[in-house]
């Protein structure tokens, strides 16, 4: 469960439920993971047609590599639980779930998918939960929201209800959502968990997402959400390590794994006293850097 934890997640890329087209592609996209989406993209007549494309390319398709999310629809909707009792037997990695309030709207989803899982031989805990917080009283209750169940993976932003919610408008700087982009990272990380930056909705503006995603990195993030295929590689180049960072963390694990050999129990590189905090930084540094296509030597 760790390394499925720390797996770099830079791009989670939304694809509507209702589009075999887009579905049957996910495995080329360059993703590292899609958002099958059930709720937003979605009108509410094709609910159930997109559930039961999405429930068919969990079970049939070959996503390769790529994590596969689904994006339910919240607990305030008539498709919540009907969501749940058809996307959970198809074994997702994950679910997303919207309009998350409170740690009781977790619970109510842990609860239901426990369920799911015992029912059909699925291992207990393996569907992780992604919870989206779009109010502000979820922005205020993300620490509590963050340690409501064992199963959250990671807390993430949804930038346009949270706006909306807020009454204020969304610049193209994105300044003004800094507090609570900060407060769902801290909220995340005290807890362990990952953090997913909200989408970059104009897809003629690279310059405009570039930018965001740069942010992105600053703040903390884990990885950042698209809603085009063509902002992937932006994001991911947000997200690739300069080629000093890259030396500097194979020198850190190099020095780890010498000291861990040796029976140290302190690391030094390049004169410094470095920590286990630091450690799985590198360590996350090299990851992206092969993702990235990199070279790295921890040898």
């Amino acid at each position: 469960m760790t390394a499925f934890l720390n797996r770099p997640r830079r791009s989670l890329l939304y694809i509507p439920g209702n589009n075999p087209g887009m579905i049957q592609n996910c495995a080329i996209y360059g993703s590292d993971g899609v958002l099958l989406d059930l709720e937003d993209s979605i009108s509410i007549t094709e609910k159930d047609a997109a559930r039961k494309l999405v429930k068919y390319a969990l079970r049939n398709l070959d996503f390769g590599t790529v994590e596969r999310v689904v994006r339910i629809n919240g607990r305030d909707t008539t498709f919540f639980e009907k969501d749940l009792e058809e996307i959970i037997p198809a074994c997702p990695d994950a679910v997303r779930i919207p309009k998350i309030d409170s740690p009781d709207d977790v619970r109510a989803a842990d609860e239901i998918i426990s369920r799911l899982e015992n029912e059909n031989g699925i291992e207990p805990g393996s569907v992780r939960i992604h919870a989206m917080l779009e109010t502000a009283k979820a922005i205020v209750g993300a620490p509590a929201i963050a340690e409501s169940s064992p199963r959250i993976l990671g807390l993430t932003i949804g930038g346009q209800d949270l706006a909306a919610d807020l009454g204020i408008k969304i610049t193209r700087e994105g300044l003004e959502m800094l507090y609570a982009k900060s407060a769902v990272i801290l909220a995340a990380k005290a807890n362990g968990l990952l953090a997913f930056d909200t989408v970059y909705t104009d897809i003629n503006d690279p310059e405009g997402l570039r930018e965001q995603a740069a942010m992105s990195v600053s703040l903390g993030f884990s990885g950042k959400a698209a809603i085009h295929p063509s902002q992937i590689a932006v994001i991911h180049e947000a997200f690739t390590p300069e080629e000093k960072e890259v030396r500097k963390a194979e020198r850190i694990v190099r020095g780890a794994r010498e000291a861990e050999e040796r029976h140290l129990g302190v690391v030094a590189v390049d004169g410094r006293m470095v920590d286990a905090p630091v450690v799985a930084q590198a360590i996350r540094t090299i990851e992206l850097a092969k993702l990235a296509g990199m070279e790295v030597d921890v040898e």
